[in-house]
């Protein structure tokens, strides 16, 4: 069985850091992602621009360089993807982790192609993988996507954006200019306080103008082939529809931590259980780094703010082997 000081559960960009961490502090390391490098990243849609600027995604000061101040997706994954290669990283793509034990402490973590033994382990595994779910008839139909990808798809046909967050704006404005029929579907009274600056004017705009159709304080209560149908303010209505992106958010996997034994809060809200300081849970050896520390508050860490894990969690590793030494 391969052994490890440390194994990292994420090869996102703070996945990446903790492993660059490692490797400059002399620690035997193995970042494990079961999909693709940076897979959140290369799953935002393809028109993406992130909403901070290129100095704020950079990790470990390696200069990101970018067109425009604010980056777009395909100059991130380049970014990652040379940090990666150049720095030579000791990184196994498309395994994914199955399960985590802790025995005789050490970690043994079973992937779906290699068992190891570590003695510690980063969980950093995002938040991107698990859409929240409208739990209504006909989510499952193939018309309903959780994701968006490309506007040109939905070109000329009736689409209904459930949500108001950047993700649902974006799509919004993106397919409303390849020529499809807009109507925006939102729980709240407005469009989100959090969507960029320079799109909410434009969105808000389309939809005063009646180029994008919008429904507040409405919810959907059910999807048909066809046809979809809301509820606003206690009246029902059926809408021609023909796709349906519902970009309602997504949430950390919290049943693996709860596998593992990383206490979460019984508020609703999942906040996993960590040293501040060193970002070690209640399971030691165990450390979160990045937007999972956030629970279902996803909008609390970011890579600008949670680059400092890696640097944190190794220097907490360091610190005890010095004393176990």
């Amino acid at each position: 069985m391969t052994h490890k000081e440390l194994i990292i559960i994420g090869g996102g960009p703070i996945g990446i850091a903790c492993g660059l961490e490692a490797k400059k502090r002399g620690i035997d390391y193995l970042i494990l992602e079961k999909g693709t490098l940076v897979n959140s990243l290369f799953n935002y849609p393809v028109n993406m621009q992130f909403f901070s600027s290129s100095e704020k995604l950079e990790i470990d000061d390696i200069p990101f360089i970018s067109k425009e101040a604010k980056p777009k997706r395909n100059e991130a994954l380049e970014y990652y993807r040379r940090i990666v290669t150049s720095n030579k990283l000791n990184i196994h793509l498309f395994e994914k982790v199955e399960e985590v034990k802790k025995q005789d402490q050490q970690f043994e973590v079973r992937s779906n192609k290699v068992t190891y033994r570590s003695d510690n382990l980063i969980v950093a595994t995002g938040f991107y993988d698990l859409p929240n779910l409208l739990n209504v008839p006909g989510e499952d139909k193939p018309k309903v996507s959780h994701y968006y990808n490309d506007p040109h798809f939905y070109s000329m046909q009736k689409l209904a954006v459930i949500g108001a967050s950047n993700s649902a704006v974006d799509a919004a404005l993106e397919c409303y200019r390849k020529g499809a029929e807009v109507t925006m579907i939102v729980r709240g009274p407005a469009i989100g306080e959090r969507v960029k600056y320079w799109v909410k004017p434009d969105i808000e705009n389309r939809i005063k103008e009646g180029s994008v159709k919008a429904y507040f304080d409405a919810e959907v209560v059910s999807i048909q082939d066809n046809t979809i149908t809301i509820k606003q303010k206690g009246k029902m209505q059926e809408i021609e529809n023909d796709y349906v992106l519902a970009l309602t958010g997504y949430r950390p996997n919290f049943s693996f931590l709860q596998k593992m034994g990383v206490a979460l809060s019984d508020d609703g809200k999942y906040y996993p259980q960590y040293n501040e300081e060193t970002m070690e849970t209640n399971i030691s050896g165990l450390y979160l780094a990045g937007v999972i520390c956030g629970g279902m508050d996803t909008h609390l860490w970011f890579i600008e703010n949670s680059r400092i894990h890696a640097e944190m969690i190794l220097e907490h590793i360091c610190s005890k082997k010095k004393v176990n030494s």
